[in-house]
């Protein structure tokens, strides 16, 4: 796979076990540490197998507003009731998720102690959305739920049902529930992004001097650049297609991500989201990310699109039901 994900950048174009260790300072209050490792053409070198995975909210809990860090006790307690909650399940309602998925090699946490992803605004809120946002209907966006959607068309099953985007390949590279895992090659002048939950690559070319395409061009996961900043791989993204709609956003959105490897294991990994069409200011999160055994294999969503036939052909058979006036 990485032979062959390389060979496609050439051609295409040219649960606590980190609260245990916690630092006497929370490591976002400090400098990054500088990492030695460089690749042969002598860059940092991100390479690797990583999780973002971590039970820290996007935005931060009421019961924890004005509080940017958890004590350790507070994380304890709170990775516990995610812990329960996230594995919770009857003994007659067992989820395959559960029963196959479920069982990384690795355990959530809190480990940067934040008690929210995001860092800016301070609020570890997102801002306020602009009026347009406010009223502007939701759509079959990007990681949104689906319970509620009929199954009148696959047209308007969401896009993670149908095996399109789950919403977290990003940018930004958001963490899911489980299998939050992602393979980073790099080759001269590019880092290509795997993730373990979709079935694609995020192919970015890092000389700095390579111009955004045309804005005519859009795509699922935009038009991505980046550039070294010392020790950090910073990476714009524009021209999103109009259906991603991330947060339920507009295809105007830009993404701005700093990757920094701070040790062996670990990459600070941070992002700026901007849309003057959605919110009323930038907003930033940060999602530490730690290394992680290899390989990652191909997630398949579902073979054959099986689950969406049998969405639609149930639905078919409810409006029967309702047609012939027949009550469950």
């Amino acid at each position: 796979m990485r032979a062959v994900i390389a060979a496609a950048a050439a051609v295409s174009l040219g649960s606590l076990s980190l609260i245990a260790q916690s630092p006497a300072k929370p490591a976002a209050k400090t400098a990054a540490k500088a990492w030695t490792g460089r690749t042969a053409d002598g860059v940092p070198d991100l390479t690797g197998n990583w999780t973002n995975a971590t039970y820290t909210p996007l935005e931060r809990p009421g019961q924890f507003a004005g509080k940017e860090f958890f004590t350790p006790e507070e994380a304890e307690k709170f990775v516990k009731s995610r812990d329960e909650n996230f594995n919770s399940q009857s003994a007659d309602d067992i989820h395959y998720d559960n029963a196959l998925w479920q069982t990384e090699n690795y355990t959530k946490g809190v480990g940067s102690l934040r008690t929210s992803l995001i860092v800016d605004p301070p609020d570890g809120k997102l801002p306020p959305l602009t009026e347009d946002a406010r009223n502007r209907p939701t759509g079959p966006v990007v990681g949104e739920g689906q319970a509620s959607r009929r199954g009148d068309s696959y047209e308007n099953r969401t896009w993670g049902e149908r095996c399109v985007s789950w919403g977290n390949d990003g940018p930004p590279m958001m963490p899911v529930g489980y299998n939050a895992n992602l393979d980073i090659l790099q080759g001269p002048g590019y880092v290509v992004v795997r993730n373990e939950m979709i079935h694609s690559a995020r192919i970015i070319p890092t000389d700095g001097s390579r111009p955004h395409v045309s804005e005519k061009i859009r795509s699922w996961n935009g038009d991505s650049r980046g550039h070294w900043e010392g020790a950090t791989l910073v990476v714009e993204t524009t021209n999103f297609n109009s259906k991603v709609r991330f947060r339920n956003s507009t295809s105007a959105i830009k993404v701005t991500e700093r990757l920094t490897r701070t040790d062996a294991d670990a990459i600070d990994y941070q992002f700026t989201v901007e849309d003057p069409n959605t919110w009323t200011r930038p907003w930033t999160a940060a999602v530490p990310m730690r290394k992680v055994p290899g390989p990652i294999y191909e997630y398949a969503c579902h073979e054959g699109n099986y689950g969406l036939a049998n969405i639609l052909r149930a639905q078919r058979v409810e409006d029967a039901k309702a047609v012939a006036g027949v009550k469950d």
